[in-house]
């Protein structure tokens, strides 16, 4: 070992990489690759956008802005917040960040101090933990289950708060599982925070993808929820600006103040073509988005008639773009079988143990491929899953 790695310091908790490169190397040397696993859109951004960020370019807006973001965009989120969910945020109220995961890293510093327990509903997107750890706080999973489709259970959550308790994150629709927790349920996590005096990190990245049925409710909209809310949203996802690195935090004025300078020192800035890209994509017209939800609803229903053809149980997703799917009738656990799924048919899924469930019985399965080579994955998910049935069998 070096030096430099003997001399870490004990806030770089180690994540496990290990399965993800595993699985990125078997695709590698294979042909005619599926791959259902990340959480990137298989459209492209809309031609606008795209068009506003040469045109930035052309007029050389290529220097810093401000901390928290140029101004117009920082207007534009705020009224696209009142108009999409309800949300009443001014325009100095929002801070512009490199993706969420900036945001995430941002409020953590600001507010997870060593020793704090920051509840985190689980299954869960990881990069929580790490920024937890970082902070020196204590990631504690809040389990959703099938069940429920995976929606949050208030008295989970309950059972989980201690004295040492600083926050909870909710995160809805959720990643992996696709879940919206209901609104009644959100009403009554509202009640748990004013209860116990707990912080809520509102994860509301997947917000804009809903399908019918269901119903996003944000919870800084209800009463005496918006002083101790943090709501985290951006453009990655529903725009399909995933590497243009866009997101945003909305907090109370005086929290944003104290967070502008710290901002400035982990990257003074968001990309200023692609703020102006983002500028575009809220003041533009939204029918591209439109036609790339009406596509994710009929991939949906698709994907989940034929899962059920096959066998396999999942949680209904209300919104977002997976479908988190239990194999445990095929007798394997999460990782060989996603191993064995790539090897044998090159169709590629996560497994749950990426997203903070050990020795996992689930997957995560990405409708994020056009239609047609959704069928084909799935000819051959079933393929495999019936295989190994009589196997079990």
């Amino acid at each position: 070992m070096s030096l430099l790695h003997d001399r870490i310091a004990p806030r770089i908790v180690e994540e496990d990489g290990a399965f993800r490169t595993k699985m990125l190397g078997i695709a590698a040397g294979l042909d005619d690759v599926i791959a259902l696993g990340r959480g990137d859109p298989d459209f492209h951004t809309p031609p606008h956008i795209v068009a506003a960020a040469k045109a930035a370019l052309d007029a050389d807006q290529h220097h810093y802005t401000g901390p928290t973001g140029i101004p117009a965009l920082r207007e534009a989120i705020a009224e696209n917040l009142v108009n999409e969910y309800d949300l009443d945020y001014s325009a100095d109220e929002i801070v512009v960040t490199a993706g969420v995961q900036e945001s995430i890293m941002l409020l953590m510093l600001g507010l997870c101090a060593p020793g704090d327990e920051v509840l985190i509903t689980s299954p869960r997107f990881t990069t929580y933990d790490t920024a937890v750890h970082l902070c020196g706080g204590v990631p504690v999973p809040v389990p959703t289950h099938l069940r429920d489709d995976f929606a949050l259970d208030p008295d989970e959550i309950e059972a989980r708060i201690t004295d040492r308790t600083r926050m909870f994150v909710l995160v809805s629709p959720n990643n992996p599982t696709g879940a919206v927790t209901p609104p009644e349920v959100i009403r009554r996590i509202a009640g748990l925070a004013v209860k116990h005096d707990l912080l809520i990190v509102a994860d509301e990245i997947y917000a804009r993808l809903i399908y019918d049925g269901h119903e996003h409710l944000s919870i800084a909209t209800l009463p005496g929820m918006k002083e101790r809310t943090i709501t985290l949203n951006g453009f990655s996802k529903t725009y399909a600006m995933t590497g243009w690195r866009v997101g945003y935090l909305a907090a109370p004025r005086d929290f944003v103040e104290k967070m502008t300078e710290p901002r400035h020192t982990l990257s003074i800035n968001t990309c200023t073509v692609s703020q102006h890209a983002a500028l575009a994509a809220l003041t533009g017209p939204q029918a591209p988005i439109d036609a790339m939800h009406a596509e994710y609803a009929e991939r949906r229903a698709w994907l989940t008639g034929a899962l059920t053809e096959a066998g396999l149980r999942y949680g209904a997703p209300g919104g977002a773009f997976y479908v988190y799917t239990d194999i445990s009738s095929t007798g394997m656990k999460a990782k060989p079988f996603c191993e064995g799924l790539l090897r044998e048919t090159g169709v590629m899924v996560f497994p749950g143990d990426m997203f903070g469930e050990a020795d996992s019985d689930f997957i995560r399965i990405s409708y994020l491929q056009p239609l047609p080579l959704i069928r084909e994955a799935m000819r051959r998910i079933a393929g495999f899953v019936a295989a190994r049935k009589g196997v079990a069998a």
